[in-house]
């Protein structure tokens, strides 16, 4: 009967551990801190974070959030990200931090989504800039199409489909308190260490599998960011994009009018390459790149053949209409759109003076090497610096010519005239003929 007893049991321990809730591996949580506007660097550090949790055998995620909004694929990467992890997720905006736009689809997609006391989410209507600067609303079936992406995690989550919908359509901004009246989150805590303590013990549905959290005196441990994502995150932003854009075709053009040091062309190239990185991290509309192509074509045409500002004007209009329609992010903010329209008039009106003033100057420095030579070469008396029977060379203003005679042989360190030149050739002749 003993071992009986004993084989009883462990059949009673095996039905109870297969009909309760699975608990979480690892009583530690793995902190992801989402801090500013979302880029592609923001979803690779989700993406390495979750990766990283696995790893770990943590047994929750973090995100916590503070942003204004940000790029659409990497809020589209970091909501399928949170919905395909095997880990609970939970989303969290912390004391003094905000979460708009794209935040707000984050913050709703989590396992569990809180906030602290006073803190606002929401305003997620999709916007584009236009041909004026100004931030306007997109069109209807672009809005369509998120509302419906925002209903549809509201409903995996089962929180407020309609006052979810609403964020999207009417540009509705909560605060803690009437999201959790309205049921678009779960709970408010005033801390971290707040929210681990009142979220301990909940079970969520990760994957089809119930799962209770264990966080209550848990290991927190904070992601830490790598030069990686950092890289990604700064030349993934439209604005630094932009302006590498612009120092790349001002260099590469700069160097083609005016050859010789290389500088401008090496400069330009590395620009150029680094912007394009960063342009194809986002979405960018072709009719207004294209339309920047053909400003920076004016302000070349208008330095080669001056039209008396004509086509200066011309290239600042399509630089700053051009500038404007470049980014389509309908989930940037407000503020960020600001910003961006000071820095297309600050970069246009800076891109008409290069080209009508440095261009120009490079252009007549150019053409005065040009020009220079047979009539202000004629006549100079210089120093041989080979012997010259019948060809050698001599040095004229420490640059070194080659140099043929007619006459007699000419001795190294003889001064010779300059009496003729063939292309890149002098012809010179003794100076002691003409003693």
């Amino acid at each position: 009967m003993g071992r009986l007893g004993t084989v009883l049991s462990l059949l009673l321990v095996i039905f109870i551990a297969i009909n309760i809730p699975v608990s979480a591996a690892q009583n530690s949580v793995y902190v992801i801190e989402i801090d500013g506007t979302i880029s592609m660097g923001t979803s690779m550090d989700v993406r390495e974070g979750i990766r990283e949790a696995i790893e770990m055998q943590a047994g929750v995620i973090l995100i916590e959030l503070d942003t204004p909004g940000g790029l659409v694929d990497a809020m589209d990467e970091i909501t399928q990200d949170i919905e395909n992890s095997p880990i609970p997720i939970i989303t969290f905006i912390p004391s003094g931090a905000k979460s708009f736009s794209a935040g707000s689809f984050i913050l709703l997609s989590g396992h569990v989504a809180a906030m602290a006391p006073g803190t606002p989410t929401g305003a997620a209507t999709p916007i584009s800039m236009g041909v004026t600067g100004g931030a306007t609303p997109v069109e209807n079936k672009t809005v369509n199409a998120y509302a419906a992406m925002m209903r549809g995690i509201a409903e995996r989550r089962g929180r407020d489909v309609e006052t979810a919908e609403l964020f999207v359509t009417r540009g509705l901004s909560l605060t803690a308190e009437e999201a959790l009246k309205a049921g678009v989150i779960d709970l408010i805590a005033t801390s971290r260490e707040d929210l681990l303590e009142k979220i301990d013990g909940r079970t969520v549905s990760v994957q089809n599998e119930v799962l209770t959290l264990q966080t209550r005196d848990a290991e927190v441990i904070v992601q830490e960011a790598t030069i990686r994502s950092e890289f990604v995150n700064y030349f993934g932003n439209p604005q630094i994009a932009f302006i590498l854009l612009m120092i790349g075709i001002y260099g590469i053009i700069f160097g083609f009018m005016a050859p010789g040091t290389y500088v401008p062309e090496t400069i330009g190239a590395i620009c150029l390459v680094l912007a394009l990185y960063g342009i194809g991290l986002f979405e960018v509309n072709v009719f207004g790149m294209a339309l920047i192509i053909i400003a920076m074509l004016m302000f070349v045409a208008e330095a080669l053949t001056p039209t008396f500002g004509i086509l200066t004007v011309g290239g600042i209009v399509c630089l700053i209409i051009g500038a404007f329609m470049f980014p389509v992010e309908p989930f940037l903010s407000r503020g960020w759109f600001q910003g961006f329209r000071i820095l297309v008039y600050t970069i246009s009106v800076s891109s008409a003076l290069f080209f009508i003033f440095a261009l120009t100057a490079a252009i007549k420095l150019r053409n005065q090497k040009s020009t220079t030579g047979t009539d202000q070469l004629l006549g100079m008396i210089v120093g041989a610096e080979t012997d010259i029977s019948p060809e050698g060379t001599v040095k004229v203003s420490g640059e070194i010519w080659s140099a043929v005679t007619k006459g007699d042989v000419i001795r190294e360190g003889e001064n010779v005239r300059i009496v003729g030149r063939d292309g890149l050739t002098l012809i010179v002749e003794s100076e002691n003929l003409e003693g």
